[in-house]
């Protein structure tokens, strides 16, 4: 909600965002409510890694995994570059990547020191970051024009809609790392399922919120350009506040200061989440088995945490934010394809599986959420072509490890229930 979506307005201005959010709204509510049947009946760590794994085979399971590996890695990297954007007003004479490098050293350490405090620091800055979300269109609305957000809308027509795909996939990212967690929540048949919930209603209306609210106070290019002919900002929020308050006030720096929880709430619980994806693939020994270990005092993946923050700030050195989301949202749409076909699979296969929870409407959410994924993946490849070559020779070269070191070893994995 913080940043990142704006960039989506200068690919398909406020109508192409639109349209392309509305779409990824009805994915992602047909997507979680079919893959929350997924999490709950198989709690593992591995999330759709272990679920493809049973529900398909080990071959499509592991590409599933890397597919969501790929996600996990590559979207902190883009929140840590806006962390530093947003510090930046505050500290402006330390380099961006100064701060941003900085975050993942720290958000690193608090996630390796224990579960129980990174999770209880999640939920308070993501209190925080809801409460200033609500407090800035409370303070936007006022000024809110219709005619802000029709003009302009399309500025390149239905193209515009496809090229914005990846920012409006943005919105919801990573909310499916939920499902990461579940070994070390308490009854998580159930919890899971309020997590899933909870989750997706309140990232709907947030979204909706601010969209509105930032967008209508002075036209879309005013949060995405900070000034004419300058590059796409990372901080959409501050860029609309300022057309109301000035960078002086009170209220501007309050509101500034409390969004940053938004930015590391989002960056803190995706480190958490990659950093189960990681430990599963070690402990399975697709990865070195070392990736698979927990500290033995503070029970975390000490090395799966710091593999993760490595290449990530390797990514983030690139300094291509936009490019950054775009190859994140290519692991999720195929993390959402794969996770839906399972669905479908173990449905046939395994009908006696014990289900806590059943897909709504079913087998219509899987098909729905499966051919808009699958859509919304054609449509961001022939878009991005030189960026989809990166992802899928990441995937292949990943692939040729596995069948000729991984499952040449005659290592085997029993997926339990």
């Amino acid at each position: 909600m913080y940043f990142g979506w704006n960039l989506g307005l200068a690919a398909g201005g406020t109508g192409g965002l639109a349209i392309a959010t509305a779409g990824v709204i009805l994915l992602y509510i047909t997507f979680t409510f079919s893959y929350t049947e997924l999490a709950c009946a198989i709690p593992k760590a591995g999330g759709v890694f272990d679920y493809a794994t049973r529900g398909l085979n080990r071959d499509w399971g592991f590409i599933a995994g890397v597919a969501q590996w790929i996600e996990f890695l590559f979207a902190p990297p883009a929140i840590a570059a806006a962390i530093g954007a947003y510090f930046q007003l505050f500290m402006p004479h330390v380099p961006v990547m100064s701060i941003a490098i900085g975050a993942y050293v720290v958000f690193t350490a608090l996630n390796m020191y224990g579960v129980r405090a990174a999770a209880g620091f999640e939920l308070a800055v993501t209190v925080l970051a809801v409460v200033e979300l609500l407090i800035f269109s409370g303070v936007t609305f006022p000024h809110f024009s219709w005619a802000h957000v029709t003009h302009n809308a399309l500025p390149f027509g239905l193209t515009g809609v496809w090229a914005a795909v990846p920012f409006a996939v943005w919105f919801f990212l990573g909310l499916e790392g939920v499902a990461n967690v579940a070994e070390e929540a308490v009854r998580p048949q159930r919890n899971i399922l309020v997590g899933f919930g909870s989750a997706l209603a309140t990232l709907i209306a947030l979204c909706i919120l601010v969209f509105l609210s930032s967008v209508g106070v002075a036209g879309w290019e005013a949060i995405v350009y900070p000034s004419p002919g300058a590059d796409p900002s990372d901080r959409p929020l501050s860029l609309a506040l300022a057309r109301i308050t000035g960078t002086d006030g009170w209220i501007y720096h309050l509101l500034i200061t409390i969004g940053l929880m938004g930015l590391i709430a989002s960056f803190h619980g995706i480190i958490l989440a990659a950093s189960r994806a990681t430990f599963e693939f070690g402990r399975v020994r697709y990865l070195p088995a070392a990736l698979g270990r927990v500290n033995a005092r503070r029970k975390t993946p000490v090395n799966a945490l710091l593999l993760n923050m490595v290449i990530g700030i390797v990514a983030l050195l690139s300094g291509k934010t936009g490019d950054i989301i775009t190859i994140s949202c290519l692991g999720a749409l195929t993390l959402y394809i794969f996770a839906m076909i399972t669905v479908l699979a173990l449905r046939r296969k395994e009908p006696g599986l014990e289900r806590p929870y059943r897909a709504p409407l079913y087998p219509y959410f899987p098909v729905v959420a499966l051919v808009i994924g699958a859509v919304c993946l054609v449509a961001l490849v022939s878009l991005n072509i030189k960026l989809s070559v990166i992802y899928f020779s990441i995937i292949g070269v990943a692939y040729i490890w596995f069948h000729f070191f991984v499952k040449k070893t005659g290592y085997e994995q029993t997926i339990a229930g």
